[in-house]
């Protein structure tokens, strides 16, 4: 059975896996206290060219949104995303249950519109009655987006700056990161990133790690005992080696870089296939998750041998399915998948 369901369906890197082999005997400080963890975190803050940025290794996704939107917001507040973002979602209620709403805006492929974003502030200001009314106290974008999407840089810098004018954070989910930087056509680097946003997180769990995303915040602006917030949230490592020797394996020889290039590659060459093959796409992206829309007959017979992830429902004849390449998809699995259309 083909396998193109996700991008998290896989292990890790070999390189990953034999460096965790290779220093597994060695005696590490805990806790991320550690040598390798340590050179992580500063091979990332010189990527991003943020000196004074400050960088934590979490565990995974979910907890990593929960406990960064959880600590920078005041009890009275919620975040403000896309109504199609993954906090609001595919999170299971992780946001609320800390105690803080998540307030949506309609999306566009994906995106939110700075000029929604700043209707919305201007809107909740301009009601005398906003006391009483959970505040927008934080911005948060994908990129990509649930929809494969990346923001422009043009689009980047609005949203930066509606969130400076209301004095409000802009957070980026980067769990697909290396996919977005890698895409042909982006004209956003990571240094970008680290200039327009309050803190962003790079995903390592989607892109070659066996878990862990390091959170970057950029400008020294990390929640008082931050570190004490990741361990009451469940989501510190005792043996936080393991976190530190994955990333730091991504980020030495730009490992994180040329695995998310290969993954685009590969998507690259799936979308012409099934572009060639006349399948219609649901929306056009350009990184590692494609779209495809299926008159339900071809969507049973293709699952026979090939899994793939199911979008939404079109209408009573045809379904939305979602093909992702990732940083382990090889030329075969995709020639193999071209036979099968």
């Amino acid at each position: 059975m083909l396998s193109f369901e996700s991008d998290y369906i896989q292990g890790a890197h070999s390189s990953i896996l034999h460096r965790l082999c290779e220093t597994n005997l060695e005696p590490l400080v805990s806790y991320g206290g550690d040598k390798y963890s340590l050179s992580a975190k500063s091979k990332i803050k010189a990527l991003c060219k943020r000196e004074d940025a400050q960088v934590f290794l979490l565990t995974g996704g979910t907890q990593t949104n929960q406990i960064v939107i959880d600590t920078m917001l005041h009890d009275t507040e919620g975040v403000v995303c896309a109504n199609t973002g993954h906090i609001n979602g595919h999170e299971s209620g992780a946001i609320e249950y800390t105690g803080h709403k998540v307030i949506t805006v309609e999306h566009k492929h994906g995106k939110v519109n700075a000029n929604d974003v700043s209707r919305l502030l201007f809107d909740f200001y301009s009601d005398e009655n906003h006391e009483h009314v959970v505040f927008p106290g934080m911005v948060y974008v994908s990129h990509p987006t649930e929809y494969g999407t990346l923001y422009s840089l043009n689009e980047l810098e609005s949203l930066s700056a509606v969130c400076k004018e209301y004095d409000i954070p802009l957070y980026l989910d980067g769990a697909r990161l290396g996919y977005g930087l890698m895409s042909n056509g982006t004209d956003v680097t990571l240094e970008d990133i680290a200039r327009l946003c309050d803190v962003f997180y790079i995903g390592g769990t989607k892109v070659g790690a066996l878990c862990g995303e390091a959170v970057v915040f950029t400008h020294n602006n990390a929640p008082k005992r931050f570190f004490s917030s990741i361990k009451q949230h469940g989501a510190l490592l005792a043996k936080g080696r393991v976190l530190g020797v994955q990333f730091d394996t991504l980020f030495t020889d730009d490992l994180y870089f040329k695995i998310s290039r290969h993954a685009i590659e590969m998507a690259d060459m799936m979308r012409k296939a099934f572009a060639q093959k006349g399948y219609k796409f649901f929306i056009e992206t350009i990184t590692n998750q494609i779209f495809v829309v299926l008159d339900n007959e071809k969507l049973e017979q293709l699952k026979d041998q090939v899994s793939f992830g199911f979008w939404e429902k079109l209408d009573d004849n045809h379904t939305v399915v979602r093909f992702a390449s990732s940083w382990a998809t090889t030329i075969d699995d995709v020639n193999a998948l071209i036979s099968v259309l």
